[in-house]
């Protein structure tokens, strides 16, 4: 599982050129699902996402708070693209993700297990054509990963 996480000051997501999703202050989240990720991979993930601390108490701060501390919210985008390969060739590889009915699961597993937290959550469309607008904090971007055992 990759995760692209990224401080925002906020970020909006839409299909079909109307806006399905709109968040303020917190972290916007692009989400591949590898092939052979379980909800142990998923639990982890949420986990690190919710408690990275990567927002400042004051304006001078260094990064003490983690989103829930502050009060965040979280966008969430499903991104397979993630895990494209462009070591070969010119266009991407993308064998490593995993297939579009086995991601989806864990996808909306990880949505729930966010819901869960009381955080507050919004997301995209798994699957669909979307265009996401980022205005990132800092700029503060970073990318996780956790490899299935």
């Amino acid at each position: 599982m990759r995760v692209v996480l990224q401080r925002v000051t906020s970020s909006a997501v839409a299909v079909d050129g109307q806006c399905i999703a709109r968040i303020g202050r917190g972290l916007n989240l692009l989400v591949g699902i590898c092939d052979g990720d379980t909800l142990a991979e998923v639990d982890w993930m949420v986990q690190k996402c919710l408690g990275l601390r990567v927002f400042p108490k004051d304006v001078h701060g260094r990064f003490d708070c983690s989103v829930q501390e502050i009060g965040g919210e979280i966008l969430v985008i499903s991104q397979f693209t993630l895990y494209g390969d462009c070591r070969k060739g010119r266009r991407p590889s993308f064998d490593q993700a995993a297939a579009p009915s086995i991601a989806q699961e864990l996808y909306e597993a990880f949505v729930e297990k966010l819901r869960s937290t009381g955080v507050t959550i919004a997301t995209g469309q798994f699957g669909a054509n979307m265009q996401v607008s980022i205005e990132n904090d800092g700029p503060v971007t970073l990318i996780l990963d956790r490899q299935s055992a």
